[in-house]
Parts: structure tokens; sequence; C-alpha cells
């Protein structure tokens, strides 16, 4: 049977393209083609074997996604959630000031410049 195998890409709708891919290069370390955009290669993992991509649904009614109509949610994984998070606090970035941990690794979350909340994920 055809099926999926994992997530090909993440595409977000904003008003101002370039204004959206500066702010995700500044605060989020990605690096930007001149698509206004990047290509995630599994080749960072650290340990390797520890890359994965989760997908899931969730009601309607979650409050996962923060107060607002946003109707998805992008997981992260970074390398250093302490570090990273102390960068945007001093950027002014928008940091939920939950935090969680568990085994598989520590979360937070954090609103981009259009104020979607994203999910900032560091494996153990």
């Amino acid at each position: 049977m055809a099926r999926v195998t994992g997530i090909g890409g993440v595409f977000l709708r904003t008003k101002d393209p370039k204004a959206m891919a500066k702010w995700y290069s500044e605060h989020l370390g990605i690096t930007l083609a001149d698509f206004n955009g990047t290509a995630f290669q599994w080749s960072d993992e650290v340990p390797a074997g520890t890359g994965m991509t989760a997908w899931s649904a969730f009601p309607q009614d979650t409050s996962y996604f923060g107060d607002g109509p946003q109707t998805s949610m992008i997981n992260y994984r970074v390398d250093d959630l302490d570090a990273l998070l102390a960068s945007l606090s001093a950027a002014g970035v928008w940091i939920d000031p939950k935090r969680e941990a568990y085994a598989y690794g520590q979360f937070a979350w954090i609103k981009d410049c259009d104020g979607n909340r994203l999910e900032l994920w560091q494996p153990l």
C-alpha cells in the first residue's frame, strides 16, 4: 500500500513572506535559500538515530495551540533550548512561561512575528 513516510515540508501563510523568513532566520537560526526557505537534512542528528518527526491530530477545542484561531502548530527540534530561549528573550520574542520535561526531551513555546504559537523541543 502506498503511504506517507514523513513530513516533506512546512509552509506558512503570511502577509509578508520576506519578513517572516527573516524573523525565522534571525531568531531561530534557519539558514535561508533564495526562495525564502530551507531544506533541513537529517544529517544533523546528535546522537545518530535520535531524529524523528511527529504527526498528530488534536481536537478542535484544544488549548495546546494557544488562544485564537490558529489551526496548526509546528514543533522545531533545537540543540540548546536554554540558550535559544535566552537569545529569544533578549530579542523581545514572546515566550510562554510554561516549560515541560519528559523522558524524551524538554519543551517550550514561543510566538513568531505573526503571532503563531511554535513548539521548541530539545531531545535528550
